[in-house]
């Protein structure tokens, strides 16, 4: 049975400033948006959609029930570098599997941001 779903496509992370997210995430994932405007800045990220939205009520607290995992090759290497660039620890790497190792940081405006390297992963 053939699904209606092609796959993942966009990630949306909700911030306070969207300049100085822009500044960050171009940092972090050595990449410049391809879309700029001051309601989405949408950044191409391994084929996939990193979008920021501006937030509307900053004050209220950020929902920790879904996370998005970005593959990478060293989990540590790039865990470190996040932290390094300003984000928070919020999981360390960890194994949790065979060879899958996985991490989330919080971004400067409390986002989760996960990274995972899975061997076993392939687009299809």
């Amino acid at each position: 049975m053939n699904s209606p779903f092609l796959g993942l496509r966009t990630v949306i992370y909700k911030v306070s400033d969207l300049n100085k997210a822009k500044a960050w995430y171009s940092k972090v994932f050595n990449a410049q948006p391809y879309f700029d405007e001051p309601f989405h800045v949408g950044f191409t990220i391994g084929g996939y959609e990193l979008g920021l939205q501006p937030e509307e009520n900053s004050g209220v607290k950020k929902s920790e029930n879904v996370h998005v995992y970005w593959g990478v090759e060293h989990v540590q290497k790039e865990y470190d570098r996040f932290i390094l660039l300003g984000a928070t620890e919020h999981e360390k790497p960890q194994n949790v599997g065979g060879e899958i190792v996985v991490a989330t940081v919080k971004d400067p405006w409390d986002n989760i941001l996960g990274i995972i390297y899975n061997p076993e992963f392939k687009i299809s």
